[in-house]
């Protein structure tokens, strides 16, 4: 009988510990766990509903979802994919939807649903949760197998061994004397710290369809934009802050930003306008928003422009008109820093990609170890795309480690 260690009680780990025991019963399956519980990303995750994954059933249209391991995920997503997942809860009694945007839910929203299914098809696979169980150190034997030391004073003696532990500063550096090399982590998926009058007061507007651009770069994302306390979020703002994670790293997370608010051509704005002007000359710019931008927000972009909210389009000039159409199309922010997004503590870096075997997820420098999740250097932008790589990884080392990988 071979022993499988799987270090990490995430959402990689349990996957990964539940399909070795499923595929091979005979194994005995250890999972540890350094906090008092197990699933505690999963919990908070998706504001306590967890976003189980996406519905993108293309594995080459999903694979671009990751801003750090599209190449290296291809081949794995045609194995397990989205639809994958899904089944694999359906068929144990846990019913999802697909919501308008795409991401997939649990039909209760909530994502103890989700945490209670895995806890519970790992007992049932006999897997030896241990909570509490930090890992001090582990080393390969001279046997090739693995000698793991836990902080609650354990000595486990692994055949194989699976490192899930997402980003721990700790584990990797037990994984550089194993002779891997670590790309720096940064964080990735987070919002702008702005501080502008233009949007002083507007926290919850949000607009649909904008383009945000980094100044002097060609990063940019397009997608809805949300006004907030603190500066702008959304999924644009998040797609942005996930592409460019070492980039405005960089920059200290102190940079300029072009806002397009309505991700149309600035051209085509200044030429409507003119057609305002000509056909609806005496109608108060300020009572009437142009291209459903809400209103106070638009009364806000007038007023960066220099035009009293009183004054008709018939009032305006040439100048004024590009003016508007500038603050509306290319408005210049400044950011300052960055916020955590809700409950998401996503980081790029990781495991250097080069070094895995992405047929079986495991290592090409040292035998029988193996990865999931984020300890690698893999990471994909906001809707659920980070689960389903861990639901991936997970499920091909699980069978690979029990002797029976997937072709």
């Amino acid at each position: 009988m071979s022993t499988i260690v799987v270090i990490g009680g995430g959402a990689a780990g349990f996957f990964a510990a539940i399909a070795s025991a499923e595929a091979n019963p005979e194994h005995k399956v250890i999972l540890l766990e350094k906090g008092k519980e197990v699933l505690g990303k999963v919990l908070i995750s998706g504001g306590g509903r967890c976003n189980v994954t996406h519905a993108c059933f293309d594995p080459q249209e999903l694979a671009t979802y990751y801003p750090r391991g599209s190449k290296e995920l291809l081949g794995p997503l045609h194995k397990f994919q989205p639809g994958d997942t899904m089944e694999w809860f359906a068929d144990r009694g846990v019913e999802l939807k697909i919501e308008g945007d795409n991401r997939v839910f649990p039909i209760t929203d909530s994502s103890s649903t989700i945490a209670d299914c895995l806890i519970e098809m790992a007992e049932s696979a006999n897997v030896d949760i241990k909570k509490s169980s930090g890992v001090k150190s582990f080393s390969q034997t001279e046997e090739g197998g693995w000698k793991v030391s836990t902080t609650s004073g354990d000595t486990l003696i692994a055949d194989k061994l699976m490192v899930a532990t997402g980003s721990s500063k700790g584990v990797w550096e037990q994984l550089k004397k194993a002779g891997h090399r670590i790309i720096p982590p940064v964080p990735s998926l987070f919002t702008f710290n702005i501080k502008d009058e233009r949007i002083k007061g507007l926290s919850g507007i949000s607009l649909p369809n904008a383009t945000i651009q980094i100044a002097s770069s060609d990063l940019e994302a397009s997608g809805p934009l949300l006004i907030t306390h603190w500066g702008m979020s959304g999924p644009a703002v998040l797609r942005l802050s996930a592409w460019g994670a070492y980039e405005l790293n960089d920059r200290f997370y102190r940079f300029p930003i072009l806002v397009n608010w309505i991700g149309r051509d600035e051209d085509v704005v200044v030429s409507d306008f003119m057609q305002e002007k000509k056909f609806s000359g005496k109608k108060r710019i300020g009572n009437h928003a142009q291209y459903e931008v809400p209103l106070r927000l638009w009364k806000s972009m007038v007023a960066a422009a220099g035009i009293s909210n009183t004054s008709t389009w018939g009032d305006l000039n040439l100048k004024q008109i590009k003016a508007l159409a500038s603050e509306l199309c290319s408005a210049v922010f400044q950011v300052s820093g960055k916020s955590t997004f809700k409950e998401e503590f996503v980081t790029a870096g990781g495991v250097d990609l080069k070094e895995v075997n992405f047929k079986t997820f495991s290592s090409k420098v040292t035998p029988n170890l193996y990865f999931a999740g984020e300890v690698l250097n893999i990471d994909g932008i906001t809707g659920g795309f980070n689960f389903q790589a861990a639901w991936t990884g997970g499920f091909l080392a699980g069978n690979a480690m029990a002797g029976y990988p997937l072709d």
